[in-house]
């Protein structure tokens, strides 16, 4: 809840804004406090930033364009290289910052980190990856080439979920192309991308490469509609994502937007079943679900259906602590609406007839009592049409669907909306071949629960979990953060010889 500024104790930390190189101190009249979700203690208060404040950042990212375009690979380069090496000597704090604001275990937080880190490492490639193509002689005398420009000031709308890792995919990347950045975080967890801020200017980022505002609607649109935003990348609910997406495109800008899930594990009978099994409750309760790439659908195939008995026993065996405890498995999740609404879903599942193999709804934290804590929660005997498996519940609750063939698998997968990722465990090329070229599913692992790509590729989801064509990070970053400029050249040795005037098309 937003509360006016002088109803918070002055003693409390503020969230800084970041302009044209500088951290200041916002004279926003609204505010937000960033709250502990284990302890419900307010860590900080988060301002959401005036209309004065956000045409600051974009003109300050707006000016910096102008020289940061011209600045040469190579040095661009070795500030990506300098970055890495600052987030990767932080990481224990970075990540200890990441668990008290949003709740993951340490050892999650710090795999949050670790992969925004290798987009940075792979940013220190733009040498190569922004290179141009040359033709010799398209006609007599004649090449034509193309460069890779960037486009100018770019925008990024970052989700709680993954407070270091969606930054670090949308600002190295945009900044080493040459463009500006100007980066709105989540109101609830802003203290981590800050630290990478910090981190950034250290590393060499010049003042208004990178700027940093805070705050909700009023300022997600204001980057969507602002006439100096190149493009927009957004991460986040599908809700948010579909109006980020039609209202900045509306107002010329590219965007991507990735958005919600129902991500799916198919395991068939002949899968390895101990490795499969403890890859599907990890990927399904890992960071207490929420993840856009979690598997939320189990999906059980003839005679694996009997293992329903084993996945509870798993998932009984997690550890639900404070996140900064050794050995959790799982923390709170984000806020106490967070914790309302999933409960909110269980009930939904109770209620339309599914099974509750395991009820994580009275967990209990000694000492965290006031904690947004849900436990592993498993239903079984689930239905496509049941709200539990319509809905992205966002935390930890496996939905477990039983069918008799992979033709029915393939089939339930394809008739749900989303499609971020999915997952066949089977010891069978055949089946994993058959599943790879019929799903359609931007993320297919295989024996892999989520299939997440490593920074060379890129993340890749579709339909309902993904507009615009470009993900981002990897080659189609670049693509979506620079712009094709095509030259076609000739040249004479003497003017004189040139000939008549031509007035065809053709080059010949």
């Amino acid at each position: 809840m937003n509360t006016a500024s002088a109803n918070l104790p002055q003693t409390t930390a503020t969230v800084k804004l970041l302009i044209d190189g500088r951290f200041v101190e916002s004279n926003s009249a609204e505010w937000q406090d960033v709250i502990n979700p284990a302890t419900q203690e307010v860590l900080a208060r988060v301002p959401f930033a005036t209309d004065a404040e956000i045409e600051a950042a974009i003109a300050s990212a707006k000016r910096a364009f102008k020289t940061w375009k011209n600045t040469p690979l190579a040095t661009r380069a070795r500030i990506m290289l300098k970055l890495q090496a600052l987030v990767r000597e932080h990481m224990p704090r970075i990540a200890r910052t990441l668990s008290e604001e949003q709740g993951k275990t340490l050892p999650d937080a710090e795999g949050d980190v670790f992969r925004g880190l290798e987009v940075v490492e792979h940013a220190c490639s733009i040498g190569t990856l922004q290179l141009g193509e040359f033709a010799e002689n398209v006609a007599n005398g004649v090449d034509t080439y193309t460069l890779r420009q960037p486009i100018g000031v770019c925008a990024g709308i970052a989700p709680f979920n993954f407070p270091a890792m969606i930054p670090l995919w949308m600002f190295p990347m945009a900044i080493v192309c040459g463009n500006t950045f100007v980066l709105k975080p989540s109101e609830q967890d802003p203290l981590t991308p800050m630290l990478l801020a910090e981190l950034a200017l250290e590393a060499g980022v010049p003042p208004g490469v990178l700027n940093i505002i805070h705050g909700g609607k009023r300022a997600v649109d204001a980057v969507c509609t602002h006439a100096d935003i190149a493009a927009v990348s957004f991460v986040g609910s599908t809700a948010v994502g579909t109006h980020v997406y039609e209202l900045a495109s509306q107002h010329g800008k590219r965007v991507q937007a990735m958005m919600g899930a129902k991500n799916h594990a198919v395991v068939l009978p002949d899968a390895a079943k101990e490795q499969s099994l403890n890859a599907v409750v990890g990927a399904t309760f890992g960071a207490a679900g929420q993840r856009c790439m979690a598997t939320s659908v189990t999906v059980l195939v003839g005679e694996a259906r009997h293992w329903i008995p084993d996945i509870v026993a798993r998932a009984k065996t997690l550890q639900v602590n404070v996140g900064t405890a050794k050995g959790a498995d799982l923390g709170p999740v984000i806020s106490r609406h967070a914790k309302n609404r999933i409960l909110g879903l269980i009930e939904d599942g109770i209620r339309e007839g599914a099974k509750l193999e395991l009820d994580g709804r009275d967990v209990k934290v000694a000492g965290y009592e006031k904690g947004n804590f849900v436990g592993p929660t498993v239903f079984s005997g689930v239905s496509p049409q049941m709200k539990i498996y319509t809905t992205e519940i966002f935390g930890p609750v496996m939905v477990i669907v039983c069918v008799d063939t992979l033709n029915e698998a393939i089939d339930l997968v394809n008739a749900n909306p989303f499609g971020n990722g999915t997952g066949l465990f089977t010891q069978s090329g055949a089946a994993a071949r058959k599943f790879q070229n019929e799903i359609d599913v931007g993320q297919v692992g295989i024996n892999v629960p989520i299939p997440v790509p490593v920074p060379y590729f890129s993340f890749t989801g579709s339909r309902g979990s993904k507009l615009g064509d470009l993900g981002p990070y990897g080659k189609q970053a670049v693509q979506f953060y620079t712009q094709t400029k095509t030259v076609t050249t000739r040249w004479f040795d003497d003017a004189a010889s040139s000939g008549g005037v031509n007035t065809t098309i053709s080059l010949k």
